[in-house]
C-alpha cells in the first residue's frame, strides 16, 4: 500500500513534473493543486499578489479531500510551505508524506524563466522563499535538492522512503 503523497516546494521548484514522475513509478493517480485554485486566486496571483492564509484555507481544504479520497495511493504537487497548511492536509490524511523539492532561489529562477505562460509570476518567488517553512523532524517526509535530473530526485526519493510507500 502507498500513502498519499504531497510534493512541495516553491513555485518552479519542478513539484509537478516530479510529482508526475512519481505517480507513474508508483502507478497511482497524479494531481496538480494548481489545478484546485478557484478563480479568484489565479486573478490575485496573475496580478503579482500572493495569497494570504484566508485565500488558501478553502483551496487547501479541497486538497486535503482528494489525499483522503486515496488512501492506497496517490500524489499531488502543492506547495505547503508553511507547517499549518501542511497540518491542515494531515487533519484530513494522516498518513500523508512530504517530498521537499529544495533549490537555491537562483537555480529556482531559472527554472521559473523557461515557463512562459504559468500564472505564478517570478516576482512572487521572494514572498514564496519569505513564507517557506521546511519539514521539521517530527514530519513524515524528505527534502530532495532539485539541482540533479527527475530520475535521480524519484531515485533518491524512493531510496529514502523503502517500506514507507512501497
Amino acid at each position: 500500500m502507498t500513502s498519499p503523497i504531497v510534493v512541495m516546494g516553491v513555485s518552479g521548484s519542478g513539484k509537478s513534473t516530479v510529482g508526475a514522475a512519481l505517480a507513474q513509478r508508483l502507478r497511482v493517480p497524479f494531481a496538480d493543486a494548481d489545478d484546485f485554485h478557484p478563480p479568484a486566486n489565479i486573478a490575485k496571483m496573475t496580478a503579482g499578489h500572493p495569497l494570504d492564509d484566508r485565500d488558501r484555507y478553502p483551496w487547501l481544504e479541497t486538497i486535503g479531500r482528494w489525499l483522503a479520497g486515496h488512501p492506497d495511493g496517490g500524489v499531488m504537487s502543492c506547495s505547503a510551505l508553511k507547517r499549518s497548511y501542511r497540518e491542515q492536509l494531515r487533519r484530513h490524511c494522516p498518513d500523508v508524506r512530504f517530498l521537499h523539492l529544495t533549490g537555491s532561489p537562483e537555480v529556482i529562477a531559472r527554472r521559473q524563466a523557461s515557463r512562459p505562460g504559468h500564472f505564478m509570476p517570478a516576482s512572487l518567488l521572494a514572498s514564496q522563499f519569505d513564507t517557506l517553512e521546511p519539514l521539521g523532524d517530527d514530519e513524515h517526509g524528505t527534502a530532495i535538492d532539485i539541482d540533479q535530473s527527475i530520475d535521480a530526485i524519484i531515485e533518491t526519493y524512493m531510496s529514502r522512503t523503502t517500506g514507507d510507500n512501497e
